[in-house]
């Protein structure tokens, strides 16, 4: 079922089936209540032992929500979305990504669930296992577990992760958080977080290249740069009375100089990583940027690609698996958006079964031209020579001077992709 998502870009049943009785299949399977979440979300990060081994894998972690406010006359057993009244439910990846190659290397954990009616009026009292931010500790202590192979994990996440309890628990001598600050915490000492950074001096200034986003273009910033340690102080509303006092961090400050720009930037960025130079601050940058890559599984998974809101599945366990495996598919195919600069040193069976690599290279014959320009410049069944032939599928022309192919070509490189596989399996079974 995952392959079939990936090869035909969608997650409708129908469409991924051969025949009824496959797709009878596929719905029965969605419904059995032996398959879990979990079970998905644990055989998917199977694959990362041997693909982190050795490396530095940044463990990037966010919540998305899934809108069936289309089908809310037909799905049952969803609570409320974000607005409090479309049925929804809420997906918490966390991706690895090498942080050295910027290589996405798969998927190290996953929460799915709906909410179940309003906050309690105490929340802020309850534990912080009771309440729905404890997702980012479980989900950095699930990547911890899968990442096992790894020299060095980095959790990294938005400003929702800026959680007293995770900064004390998951850190270790292998393990650092890198967070976007949410709260203006008190400081050891006097003073508050948000305004010590005002009197340490600016240390470097750079130009960042900001990426567009819907209403705003892109642009190039003018940023300075400040960093420094600070000791944060244990909030009085911190449910755990067993962690520490104070915790001694790493403050990391990113601010655009114009004024005028509307929404300048301004990050801060608080870590467990030693941070006493220009160049470590602008890699704990360079890595809080690799959040870009989990924004755009959103997007893949959604209207950009896999289309998930337009299920027609109706039962809410029935769609927590399915947004589960929509997941894992849209990983494929960013798997192919970010190798396809060829920095990536990864196999294509990455992301295809070996026995689709024949394929690929006669397609490759047919989909080069005869100029240098036109040819794959790849070393052959690496990943970056995969990701050219499904571009070139999905009708990008192979040129330099062209835009690189993103989610949406390689959605419809794909999609040619699969009807050409079907047709070289099926001239095996005809042809005598």
């Amino acid at each position: 079922m995952l392959q079939r998502a990936v090869e035909r870009v969608t997650m409708n049943l129908r469409a991924a089936a051969d025949g009824r009785a496959e797709w009878v299949g596929f719905s029965r399977w969605l419904n059995n209540p032996s398959v879990t979440v979990d079970e998905i979300a644990g055989h998917g990060a199977e694959v990362l032992s041997e693909r982190v081994a050795g490396l530095h894998a940044l463990a990037i972690q966010d919540t998305t929500e899934l809108n069936y406010a289309r089908h809310a006359g037909r799905v049952r057993g969803l609570g409320p979305s974000g607005n409090g009244i479309d049925p929804g439910l809420f997906v918490h990846p966390v991706l690895a990504v090498d942080a050295g190659s910027g290589a996405l290397l798969g998927l190290a954990g996953m929460q799915i669930w709906t909410r179940r009616g309003p906050a309690s009026p105490d929340y802020r009292n309850q534990p912080i296992e009771e309440k729905e931010s404890y997702r980012w500790i479980k989900g950095a202590a699930g990547a911890k577990s899968a990442l096992a192979a790894a020299a060095m994990i980095t959790v990294i996440g938005d400003r929702e992760s800026d959680i007293y309890e995770e900064f004390d628990r998951i850190p270790d001598a292998r393990t650092h958080l890198l967070t976007r600050v949410c709260r203006d915490r008190a400081l050891v000492g006097g003073g508050r977080l948000f305004d010590i950074a005002q009197n340490w001096p600016v240390q470097h200034r750079f130009d960042l290249e900001v990426r567009a986003q819907p209403g705003r273009p892109a642009r190039t910033a003018k940023i300075a740069l400040r960093f420094g340690e600070v000791t944060i102080k244990r909030p009085a509303n911190c449910s755990d009375r067993k962690a520490a006092h104070q915790l001694t961090l790493r403050l990391v400050e990113v601010k655009e100089l114009d004024p005028s720009v509307e929404e300048p930037i301004h990050w801060r960025l608080v870590t467990t990583h030693a941070v006493t130079t220009v160049e470590q601050a602008l890699q704990i940058v360079a890595w809080y940027r690799q959040r870009w890559h989990i924004e755009q599984l959103f997007r893949t998974s959604k209207s950009q690609g896999l289309d998930i809101e337009s299920s027609q599945v109706e039962a809410a366990e029935a769609l927590f698996k399915l947004a589960a495996i929509a997941v894992m598919a849209a990983i494929k195919i960013m798997q192919l958006v970010l190798a396809r600069d060829g920095t990536v040193d990864r196999p294509a069976t990455d992301v295809v079964p070996a026995d689709q690599l024949p394929i690929l290279k006669t397609l490759q014959v047919k989909l080069e031209g005869k100029t240098v320009k036109q040819k794959n410049p790849h070393p052959e069944h690496s990943i970056a020579w995969l990701a050219w032939i499904i571009a070139r599928l999905g009708g990008w022309t192979g040129y330099a001077s062209e835009r690189p192919p993103g989610p949406i070509t390689m959605r419809r490189g794909w999609h040619r992709f699969e009807q050409m596989a079907l047709g070289w399996r099926l001239r095996e079974v005809c042809t005598p």
